[in-house]
């Protein structure tokens, strides 16, 4: 998958793109929609240095999509779903029409120069129409960290080894970077004895994933070969599955969470191609002692390639530090590689029973954590549900988010002789409880 869009030494004409260490170089060029904040309707764009090249205007004037119908009439969408559904070889072809439009040399500036917005003229929004929505459970160092805390004499649950756990969550509910997160109210237990409440959560939690596009869909009752995995993809976005670790705890027995994941769920609004990502995987790599993976979640080739380095880290900032203009604490960083079932497999799991998985579903990844202390993916790990504190700059302390509280996430991938990509940001802001409805469960 390693072609000239990955030349490390290509530069683009377009200001921005040529800054050391930005997000959206011309290697990157991920995909997004959007609306002008001058009025009009939404359009998909394409992220590059810091402006966002209208698609469908460069569709409607023959500089994509001309050689074929379907990829024009998918630029000239609102949502990328019918781009999505169109496969790698469409997706490959536009990739290589817009590089060769941004480059340096390119000679179709004229032409193409008009169609870009600033980033600060236009409103990001939800990048496609999502039908469904699920979350796994694949960080093998999340998931013993967590499993400590509820269960120190067996933390990790058997069948973690054998198959990617997930759970279906709410697609209505998933916003784009930057929309606000109201601390939601349930129904949680304060003690084993005591009956439970109805009150806001006071365990407002973040949790640090990824988001897997899925690109041409499956039929139901046929499931998707391991072998043509990599072609169901589309690309991948930063996800903050917001939890109240209270509701949570309270509910998810014996079917798993529920209200105290539904509320919230917010991704960025940039796609990172799987084309883009291709310089920057790896093998996946288990333990020694890991047992092998089922043979329908196994394939020799694509094991070779099926991790991806990418570097994620959540930060947040409070009231007081945006106060002090003192930037956001990073509050843990950690590896995607490190996952222990790769996306691949998560999508090919979802699908073995014969669910038919369709354009613009959404799957994350679970919260990714790493081994050591720092690399926690949430605050449920880092403070041991709540019985240790973190320390900020500013010199507060935090057990759980508190309101003001601003989570910032971000990605980049970086390796030796390729340009380094970025993610972009995924942002929510918390806001204070709406007042209740009804009267409180006590």
């Amino acid at each position: 998958m390693i072609n000239e869009t990955h030349d490390k030494d290509l530069t683009s004409w377009v200001p921005g793109a040529e800054v050391r260490g930005g997000d959206f170089p011309i290697q990157n060029l991920p995909f997004g929609a959007f609306v002008p904040k001058e009025g009009g309707e939404a359009r998909l764009g394409v992220a590059i240095g810091d402006y966002v090249l209208d698609l469908r205007a460069a569709a409607e004037q023959g500089l994509v999509g001309g050689d074929s119908e379907p990829l024009a009439r998918a630029c000239r969408e609102t949502t990328l779903n019918a781009l999505m559904a169109l496969g790698s070889q469409h997706w490959r072809a536009l990739r290589l029409t817009l590089s060769r439009l941004l480059r340096t040399d390119s000679d179709r500036r004229p032409q193409t120069q008009p169609l870009l917005w600033q980033k600060d003229k236009v409103t990001m929004l939800v990048p496609a129409s999502i039908g469904d929505y699920t979350d796994f459970y694949t960080s093998i160092h999340h998931a013993t960290n967590a499993g400590r805390i509820f269960r120190p004499e067996n933390p990790l649950f058997p069948n973690f080894t054998h198959l990617p756990v997930g759970y279906h969550g709410r697609a209505s509910s998933i916003v784009v970077s930057g929309h606000p997160c109201r601390r939601p109210w349930g129904q949680q237990r304060r003690a084993p004895d005591s009956p439970p409440v109805f009150e806001p959560t006071t365990k407002l939690d973040f949790e640090l994933e990824l988001g897997i596009f899925v690109g041409p869909g499956n039929s139901l009752g046929k499931p998707i070969p391991i072998a043509d995995a990599a072609e169901h993809v589309f690309g991948l976005c930063l996800l903050n599955d917001w939890s109240a670790r209270d509701v949570q705890a309270w509910e998810y027995q014996p079917l798993g969470p529920f209200l105290g994941k539904s509320f919230l769920t917010s991704i960025s609004p940039w796609v990172v191609t799987m084309e883009a990502l291709a310089p920057f995987r790896q093998p996946i790599s288990r333990s020694p002692e890991a047992p092998p993976a089922p043979g329908y979640l196994s394939d020799p080739d694509l094991d070779r390639c099926s991790a991806i380095d990418i570097e994620v880290e959540a930060a947040l900032e409070t009231a007081a530090m945006r106060d002090k203009h003192m930037g956001a604490a990073v509050v843990g960083k950690a590896k995607f590689a490190q996952q222990y079932w790769s996306v691949f497999q998560m999508l090919v799991h979802h699908a073995s029973n014969g669910c038919n998985l369709r354009p613009g579903d959404l799957l994350g990844t679970g919260t990714i954590s790493g081994p050591g202390p720092g690399e926690e993916g949430c605050l449920l790990e880092k403070t041991v549900n709540g019985a240790r504190l973190v320390e900020l700059p500013s010199g507060e302390t935090r057990r759980f988010l508190d309101d003001g509280d601003e989570v910032i996430l971000r990605a980049r991938c970086t390796r030796h002789g390729f340009a380094p990509i970025g993610f972009g940001e995924c942002r929510g802001r918390i806001e204070p409880p709406m007042a209740p409805v009804g009267s409180p469960c006590r």
